[in-house]
């Protein structure tokens, strides 16, 4: 069965994560998303990425990534990232509807997209990683940065604070809090008006936009990717790990 749904809407295409109920981000899902999304503004023009009412996404697939050897963890991690910055680039306008909680892997998949549109209620979004023993990833950090004040984002990351819709509307996190029947219309709606706009200004400008993130990122990625893997094979990372697979 497919992880990943493409449900056309006429110029805008929606892809649906379909891993479940938490659409927790494993190999599978990141292969297949990634597939689709190299081809995807060859077809449509614009995109909104989203979940189910549970979890848009709760991140990595911890209970399926903790028994992966070294060298298969990072290359999971290197297609990960390369993931998103495949949407953070598209040349089209993108936005992530968020109808149940986006964390961790989740909530980076989230700020990859142009905007974002909340469902109301007990929706929480975090870059948890520092609870379970793992750093920020640096590409998240500047995409975050981008969008929220510095001070938002020391308390997300140092913190691991979750966020409910309001507070992320209020920081700017959320570009809106709407009922949750609505938050996929509202974002098709919004993606529609960006897309009906001419494309080759609207890309340029998108260009313009990102291009320091990827360059930044990219001149130490290496480096930062051992780090990471340091991190997550430590022995007490990888007791909390396993005390998070638990949950899912």
């Amino acid at each position: 069965m497919s992880m990943v749904v493409l449900e056309d809407q006429g110029p805008v295409a929606v892809l649906r994560l379909a891993n479940g109920v938490t659409n927790a981000i494993s190999a599978e899902l990141v292969d297949e998303l990634s597939a689709v999304i190299g081809d995807l503004d060859n077809r449509y023009r614009g995109l909104v990425l989203a979940g189910n009412s549970k979890f848009f996404s709760i991140g990595l697939d911890v209970p399926g990534l903790l028994g992966l050897t070294r060298g298969a963890m990072a290359d999971f991690w290197n297609r990960f990232e390369d993931l998103v910055l495949a949407i953070y680039t598209l040349p089209i306008p993108t936005a992530c509807a968020i109808c149940g909680h986006a964390t961790g892997g989740g909530a980076i998949l989230a700020l990859a997209c142009d905007f974002r549109f909340v469902a109301d209620g007990k929706r929480l979004i975090a870059l948890n990683e520092v609870k379970i023993g793992l750093p920020v990833p640096y590409l998240a950090d500047l995409m975050l940065r981008q969008i929220v004040t510095d001070r938002v984002a020391v308390e997300m990351e140092f913190c691991s604070a979750f966020i409910g819709p309001n507070d992320a509307k209020t920081v700017g996190l959320a570009d809106a809090v709407c009922e949750e029947k609505a938050v996929e219309e509202n974002a098709l709606e919004k993606i529609r008006e960006a897309a009906a706009l001419p494309s080759v200004a609207f890309a340029l400008t998108k260009q313009h936009r990102i291009r320091e993130i990827p360059t930044r990122f990219k001149a130490i990625r290496q480096d930062l990717n051992r780090a990471f893997m340091d991190c997550w094979f430590a022995p007490a990372t990888q007791a909390l790990l396993a005390e998070a697979a638990t949950k899912f």
